[in-house]
């Protein structure tokens, strides 16, 4: 059985700690992998974009399918854990192989070895990383413990973020040749990925779930994952604003290298950023305790709108002090989104077990991860394009239509697609009191043996 009240901080820490590595494989492709392409492969900038775009809906179809299959397995370890310590391994070394750079000269060969060796990564973190969210509902069910659960994951994500945005190009320039440096960066980062994996399975023991487990097929899973309409609300703002965030991520050191002329003030802007963000997120899990998560995350998204608008206009005009406060000031709005949306998805899960009496975090999880590595996809996809056509062309000094392109990417864009993001968020009906119905409901259902 799940527990109802307050977890052990070391059960908190050993299942926050594995997403340590998964926010660095993501913070990795989000602010680095792009760029990796184009100026030290030497993939032309639309196809790069096309490459991680593709390979990160390929990412995304296998997502329900690996939920789907962690919520019928058996074993000795639990339904979730056998593919945390299976998948680790694998997932590290394809780290490594995607920043080994293969010194192909050939366009369409680069390009069939990106997407392939990006199609093997991305098959790899799934494995990993979506029996390992899955766990999230199953280890409380109390409404503000799983807050906290998640603010203790969310500072391990802001640490993999930090390590994969701080120390990529100090990794790099510790070499003198770039391929040898991005190779290293690759491996270290795969290490970090692999390790953190096996802590949280050696750590965390799974709980036996109230409630049937999941019997019926892929297909009707889904479909009945896709009639809860409160999960779709929660999830059509998390694609809107993940879109957003892996567009501001990746842009960045387009924006110092090309605008300031000054790439290696990349990495101080990302820790302001993300250094804000840890700071501030125990505000954000007490602010939502008292405004309640929807209206906590709202705000979040809009306060990180504002700041990217500043940026568009000001951020090429004031220089590089006025993008450092606006990193500041994005990054107070960013904590909610790393606590908040994660806390909310496991109360749209006991809203379908009230409603079917099944439990099936898998098949939830499986599409979360979709729609996140959709958007991501899409995002980096459009980055890709719209510098091919605002003219960019790689370590050559810009043309105005290009550097116009940088800054409507980082700016209006992105800060569209965030209040957008807020605008959907509103359609979102849990509140605790609410939440606290489903749960009654739930153990009314389980009195009277209803089962659908």
């Amino acid at each position: 059985m799940k527990q109802s009240g307050k977890l052990p901080v070391r059960v908190k820490l050993g299942f926050g700690v594995c997403d340590l590595g998964g926010n660095l494989y993501f913070t990795v492709v989000a602010f680095w992998l792009l760029n990796y392409l184009t100026d030290t492969v030497g993939l032309a900038a639309g196809l790069a974009g096309t490459v991680i775009m593709v390979g990160k809906i390929w990412d995304a179809v296998t997502d329900p399918m690996v939920g789907w299959l962690s919520d019928r397995t058996r074993s000795r370890w639990g339904r979730r854990r056998p593919y945390i310590l299976f998948g680790s391994l694998p997932l590290g070394i394809m780290m490594l192989v995607m920043f080994t750079n293969p010194g192909l000269h050939s366009q369409a060969r680069l390009f069939v070895w990106g997407l392939v060796t990006f199609c093997l990564l991305g098959t790899a973190l799934t494995v990993v990383n979506i029996p390992y969210s899955a766990l999230t509902p199953e280890l409380t069910c109390d409404f503000h413990e799983r807050t906290s659960l998640n603010g203790y994951r969310s500072m391990f994500m802001v640490l993999g973020t930090l390590l994969g945005a701080g120390a990529a190009l100090p990794l790099v320039g510790l070499f003198t040749n770039e391929n040898t440096g991005w190779m290293a960066a690759g491996g270290v980062f795969g290490v970090v990925m692999t390790v953190t994996a096996l802590i949280t399975f050696a750590s965390v023991r799974e709980p036996e779930a109230a409630g049937p487990r999941q019997k019926t097929g892929f297909v009707a899973s889904y479909f009945l994952v896709f009639k809860n309409r409160t999960f779709l609300s929660l999830l059509a703002a998390f694609l809107l604003h993940i879109t957003a965030v892996t567009v501001v991520s990746g842009i960045m050191v387009y924006y110092f290298k090309y605008l300031y002329l000054q790439e290696q003030l990349t990495t101080p802007a990302l820790l302001v950023l993300l250094l804000t963000t840890m700071v501030f997120i125990p505000v954000s899990v007490g602010v939502s305790r008292r405004i309640g998560k929807k209206h906590t995350y709202f705000t979040g998204l809009l306060i990180i709108a504002a700041a990217c608008l500043s940026i568009f206009w000001l951020g090429h005009r004031w220089g590089i002090p006025f993008f450092f406060v606006a990193s500041f000031a994005a990054g107070i709005g960013l904590s909610t989104t790393y606590t908040i949306p994660w806390s909310m998805i496991p109360d749209t899960v006991e809203y379908d077990v009230a409603e079917t009496g099944t439990r099936r975090e898998g098949a939830y999880y499986g599409i979360w991860t979709f729609a996140t590595k959709i958007g991501q996809a899409l995002a980096i996809g459009l980055m890709g394009w719209v510098l091919e056509m605002s003219g960019f062309v790689a370590d050559k000094v810009q043309t105005a239509g290009a550097l116009l392109g940088i800054r409507l990417l980082i700016g209006p864009l992105s800060a569209l697609l965030f209040a957008a993001a807020a605008a959907v968020l509103l359609t979102y009906p849990i509140t605790e009191a609410r939440y606290r119905e489903i749960i009654s409901r739930q153990a009314g259902n389980s009195d009277s043996g209803e089962v659908r």
